[in-house]
């Protein structure tokens, strides 16, 4: 069953939370819900908070550390590096945003062993 969730402040505020905690499969989820209305309005806002949604999943794909975990984590970032510059001020809860997008950043520098091959 799809669950929607129209409170995106909260959904952000419950994603960066579960960030702190490294619970990225539940970051995942919560802003997941909340993504559903922005995509289904066409909201401009629905491709940053994909990108977010996405940037759990790489660090989810990470931390359960399974086979191919870092190809999965990088072809999965790729959302996140498409659509982070949508965070500019003047969009709505743009310090969530860019919190979140802070903490991704964050945790990739933490993940160096793993991003590194996508510097050139």
């Amino acid at each position: 069953m799809l669950r929607m969730n129209e409170d995106l402040e909260g959904a952000l505020n419950a994603y960066l939370l579960q960030m702190e905690k490294a619970a990225y499969y539940a970051a995942h989820e919560v802003l997941e819900e909340a993504w559903h209305p922005l995509r289904l309005r066409k909201d401009p806002l629905a491709n940053l908070a994909k990108g977010l949604i996405n940037a759990a999943v790489t660090f989810e794909h990470i931390k359960r550390g399974r086979e191919n975990y870092a190809d999965k984590a990088r072809r999965v970032i790729a959302s996140f590096e498409r659509h982070k510059h949508l965070c500019v001020e003047g969009i709505v809860y743009y310090a969530l945003f860019l919190a979140a997008c802070q903490k991704v950043e964050a945790l990739k520098k933490e993940h160096r062993e793993v991003f590194d091959v996508l510097v050139s």
